[in-house]
């Protein structure tokens, strides 16, 4: 089997991560631990998942039956909304840990701020503390606006390590990205590649993968890498997971730099999951 080696890049507390991980959202079961056995197989080492997925148990599986020694891995996971308490997110991280049958976790991020629930510092002070008790090594947040940052810096003093945030060529958060790279955070980008379709079919994007021989996908994740963003694509296929990490034989120019960062829209959200307004649990 052909192994990518994927750059890495250090995070603000001095853990080294991937720059192309694999998301496993929906990814369950025997088949799922099988999918993402391969893609560790295949050379991917940062693997992203989430309590609320419900498949940390089928991680931990395919990491079991995969033949890369655990320390070799970088395995994230994240914090529901609905646990947002100092205690419970202890709670809830000890298991995450359980299901997954692990000693810890690289990265344990909250999954969103929850504005409205007004928790999100509570639980940042748990990962906080998890840290110390060695439970988690790196922690961050997804889908935190600036605000929400600066506030959990006057509160306790630390900032994340990583702000995974919906990025991608519709919505390009331009100054997310500037704010994250003022503040010493790695900017991570989930659904890299949009969720629809309709990417996949841009004839700009078409015209810059023709001239590279490339594909779209292969196209749209050097975008990321070149914006010192860290994808996370997700995809069953093995032939699609080497495919998403064969990026590193070419570079793109800064004007297809631009023209893809320029497909940006106000609207370009997938699912209009304000970070402000918005609540999961």
């Amino acid at each position: 089997m052909v192994q990518q080696i994927i750059p890495e890049i250090t995070l603000n507390d001095g853990l080294r991560v991937p720059m192309v991980g694999f998301g496993t959202y929906k990814l369950n079961g025997n088949e799922g631990a099988n999918g993402i056995s391969n893609a560790i197989q295949a050379g991917y080492r940062l693997i992203d998942t989430a309590y609320n997925y419900e498949n940390e148990g089928t991680v931990g599986e395919a990491i079991r039956r995969s033949a890369i020694p655990r320390e070799e891995l970088k395995i994230t996971s994240k914090l529901p909304g609905r646990y947002q308490a100092y205690d419970k997110a202890l709670t809830t991280i000890q298991e995450s840990l359980y299901r997954a049958k692990l000693d810890y976790y690289d990265l344990y991020l909250i999954h969103w701020p929850n504005p409205k629930q007004n928790m999100y510092v509570e639980a940042w002070q748990a990962l906080i503390d998890a840290r110390k008790w060695g439970l988690i090594r790196s922690i961050g947040v997804c889908n935190f606006l600036p605000d929400h940052l600066q506030r959990l810096k006057k509160e306790t003093g630390v900032l994340p390590s990583i702000n995974q945030i919906e990025l991608h060529p519709f919505f390009n958060q331009e100054e997310q990205r500037k704010w994250h790279e003022q503040h010493h955070i790695v900017t991570e980008s989930w659904s890299p590649l949009a969720r629809a379709n309709e990417v996949l079919q841009n004839e700009i994007i078409g015209k810059i993968a023709a001239k590279h021989q490339k594909t779209i996908s292969q196209v749209i994740l050097r975008w990321h890498y070149q914006l010192g963003a860290i994808a996370i694509p997700k995809s069953a296929s093995h032939n699609r997971q080497l495919e998403n990490i064969s990026i590193f034989d070419f570079s793109l120019a800064e004007s297809d730099m631009n023209a893809i960062s320029e497909l940006t829209r106000p609207d370009g959200r997938n699912k209009d999951q304000d970070p402000a307004t918005y609540e999961e649990f």
